[in-house]
């Protein structure tokens, strides 16, 4: 294979075949395909896309660049979720224990940071001793022992869907529809899941900026995911502003704890970790209808089942026994934590969820090349939910910074991203389409 060939007869908008695309994504797996090729391929994926066929054929040969995963001894279902990403969507980190706690086993595979949204990863490793890359042993310990583990991919679990992401993240690739499918749907094959459910987001904190796109890629999702044997369903949910009220990555973490604890009820983010956690439960056929699901779910986070679950999952892969209970002091704090004042009256009508996402990764709470260190102390916390009535002077959310003058940068950055007016908000649908599913 030539790997300038296939660069260009993509780049001139032809089709590649099966072999073509196994060959390439071979040559990315043993890195004998440069950086800079992988980058072209990816760029000419961008502006000439993929038709149906090979984005299976390019799904298929990630899969099985590595380990495909087999779970003999679980009796749980094994199923998983996956989000397309959104500012402050640390969803997985509440949903896995959940349903975990309902009776499913959830081996959930994760990723790091991509462009201005945060990575599950990253999050997870500001928890002191966390490992995010056990070996197979201990991951199949820890499925069995808790119900769930939430980790990254193995050196042997899609390796080339793993080079290829790391490049999309600096190379403005980040935003393709086949590259996107790909990358999720070659993990979740690996990982021997028996259902998948995918929150599919738009907005502008989100990859799709409309909800015609995002209903586009979740209906490819869908559709590929199926007619590879995962039968699999999806939701298009809203992301105008960030999801959860915290943006960062040990900001984003505790307030996965004070929602596991019960102190985040009536939120945007608690409607869409029970729809999702409904999806779940229903899909992999523990309840009979999804208003059932979704009490179940309920009461596994109520009754603290849930956040019992995360803390054995925590310890199971490295993290300390009580890091619950010592959550303050164990995770890594910012040296500087400022107020940001609202500059004038009235409601928070609109949110540039983007710019929050991006002043994150300029604060250095994510990367601008690949294999960056990444800050986990820096973000946003306590940030006010649109249609909130707001006083000038009250804080609009808190700067978390390493130093005066990114807490400046980061102050002005908040303060431009909302929009403030006189009149209330329209309220917008959390959910607008389900996708696939009984």
């Amino acid at each position: 294979m030539l790997a300038q060939e296939t660069i260009r007869k993509k780049r001139d908008g032809f089709s590649l075949t099966a072999a073509e695309i196994a060959d390439f994504v071979r040559a990315l797996s043993d890195e004998t395909l440069s950086e800079a090729q992988a980058a072209a391929f990816a760029m000419a994926v961008y502006f000439r896309g993929m038709d149906e066929a090979e984005t299976v054929a390019l799904t298929l040969a990630m899969r099985d660049s590595g380990t495909v995963l087999t779970w003999p001894g679980i009796d749980r279902p094994i199923a998983d979720k996956h989000s397309t990403g959104g500012i402050g969507d640390n969803v997985s980190l509440m949903l896995a224990p959940i349903a975990a706690a309902c009776g499913l086993a959830v081996p959930m595979i994760s990723g790091r940071g991509l462009g201005a949204t945060g990575g599950t990863l990253d999050k997870l490793e500001s928890i002191p001793g966390y490992d995010v890359s056990p070996d197979e042993a201990r991951l199949r310990r820890t499925i069995a022992q808790t119900g769930c583990a939430i980790v990254g991919q193995t050196a042997t679990l899609a390796p080339a869907d793993k080079r290829l992401y790391a490049i999309r993240d600096v190379t403005a690739t980040v935003e393709s529809m086949p590259l996107i499918v790909s990358s999720i749907l070659s993990k979740k094959l690996a990982a021997g899941l028996q259902t998948l459910v995918l929150d599919v987001k738009f907005g502008g904190g989100a990859f799709m900026q409309d909800a015609d796109g995002a209903m586009e890629l979740a209906r490819l999702l869908v559709k590929v995911a199926n007619g590879a044997g995962l039968p699999t369903s999806a939701l298009v949910t809203d992301m105008n502003e960030p999801l959860a009220d915290a943006v960062g990555n040990a900001v984003e973490v505790a307030n996965a704890l004070a929602f596991l604890k019960g102190e985040k009820t009536g939120t945007r983010l608690e409607g869409i970790v029970l729809a999702l956690a409904a999806e779940m439960i229903f899909g992999a056929g523990l309840a009979s209808n999804r208003p059932s699901a979704e009490a179940a779910a309920a009461d596994a986070l109520a009754s603290g089942r849930a956040l019992e679950t995360f803390a054995r999952m925590i310890s199971a892969l490295g993290g300390a026994a009580d890091f619950i209970e010592n959550a303050d002091t164990r995770l890594p704090q910012a040296p500087i934590i400022r107020p940001v004042a609202a500059p004038v009256s009235g409601y928070l009508a609109k949110a540039d969820a983007r710019a929050i996402g991006m002043s994150v990764v300029t604060l250095g709470g994510g990367r601008k090349k690949p294999g960056a260190r990444i800050d986990h102390r820096v973000g946003y916390s306590g940030l006010q939910p649109l249609g909130t009535a707001i006083e000038a002077g009250e804080p609009l959310g808190f700067v978390h910074a390493a130093n005066e003058d990114d807490c400046a940068a980061a102050t002005h950055a908040l303060r431009n991203a909302f929009t403030i007016t006189a009149e209330h908000p329209q309220e917008r649908p959390l959910v607008i389409e389900r996708i696939g599913g009984a």
